[in-house]
């Protein structure tokens, strides 16, 4: 399978108003699509410095509207905090507004802060997430929903709305873990991880190893990377090391707050720990390029997506990252593979 390459926004915040954030974020989004990227997937996340997507359907279809080829949607829509009705209602709006271009990114929710908000008990959130999901495939897929279950119940729902692409958006999964990979390949998603390339290897094998629904659209596997890129090393490590103190401080806003520690997530305060570990890519083209050619033969992944906006870095500083990657660092991994085929 061809590779692509994608980006993942937390779409988190600093001091910029945030009318301007907006519109230098759609800005950004813009220059995805100019630069052939395949897909844009956002975060969702509440009360937080870390996510001002937090009503992820609305914000998407502003991107819908900015762009014309970029594939886009949330990884992931927290699944315990809707009624799967409507969600399943916008999903087709926005599949449909984009004329087939939405993906469908579903989880339980990583943060028991956020959810608990909206007087969710945590302890169902898998549960919930099993049975919504249910139900959301069957409204997509059919013309009438009946449900019974635990947390959910409908009888001969009538469903007007209807996806554009059938029979329904391609899946989405955050994996932390080969058990949920596992997970993502019975039903039947692509998965995105952010974890060093050995063990993003073993998630991809694990998938492959699983069975899959019949009909399925081929499988991305997606590593996840921060990116940075700048004419010297020392240039995109000032710059990122800057922006990543930022994100943190966002990241850890609720936790802090709180005091309690994010469960089954561990990031470093300082982004070098994550250049040591090989989940951020900071320095020229070159330095980027030969990191990107070794992790992507180690890992398996045949979907690269990249964080170029996260903390405090400024539009044009993430434009220069994004112009130096895909002027020069997506044609060389296009030919790498070519050759390879050869």
């Amino acid at each position: 399978m061809a590779l692509e390459f994608g980006v993942f926004d937390h779409v988190d915040r600093e001091a910029r108003p945030l009318a301007q954030f907006y519109e230098e974020r759609f800005k950004l989004i813009e220059a995805y699509d100019r630069a052939g990227f395949y897909g844009y997937h956002c975060a969702e996340h509440h009360f937080t410095p870390l996510g001002m997507a937090s009503s992820p359907s609305v914000y998407l279809s502003s991107v819908a509207q900015r762009t014309k080829k970029l594939r886009f949607g949330p990884l992931v829509y927290t699944l315990a905090l809707y009624h799967p009705l409507r969600l399943a209602e916008e999903i087709c709006m926005l599949d449909q507004m984009s004329r087939g271009r939405f993906m469908v990114g579903v989880g339980k929710g990583v943060s028991p802060i956020e959810i608990g908000f909206y007087g969710v008990d945590t302890s169902h959130t898998e549960t919930i997430f099993a049975e919504a999901l249910e139900v959301v495939l069957q409204a997509l897929t059919q013309k009438t929903v009946n449900h019974e279950g635990e947390y959910f119940s409908f009888s001969n729902v009538p469903m007007e709305m209807t996806p554009f692409q059938r029979p329904h958006p391609p899946l989405w999964y955050g994996v932390v873990n080969p058990d949920a990979a596992a997970r993502a390949a019975k039903a039947g998603m692509s998965f995105i991880s952010n974890a060093p390339a050995a063990a993003i290897r073993a998630k991809v094998e694990r998938y492959i190893g699983t069975e899959r629904p019949s009909g399925c659209v081929p499988a991305k596997f997606g590593m996840n990377r921060y990116i940075v890129i700048a004419d010297t090393d020392a240039e995109a490590l000032d710059v990122a090391r800057r922006a990543y103190r930022v994100w943190y401080q966002s990241f850890m806003y609720l936790w802090w707050k709180y005091n309690q520690k994010p469960p089954n997530v561990n990031y470093p305060p300082e982004i070098d720990a994550q250049i040591a570990a090989g989940t951020a890519l900071i320095g020229s083209t070159e330095t980027v390029l030969t990191a990107l050619r070794s992790q992507l033969s180690e890992s398996g992944s045949n979907y690269l997506v990249g964080r170029f906006a996260f903390g405090d870095l400024t539009l044009q500083e993430s434009l220069r990252s994004l112009d130096l990657f895909s002027s020069h660092i997506m044609p060389t991994l296009r030919q790498d593979q070519r050759v390879a085929a050869e």
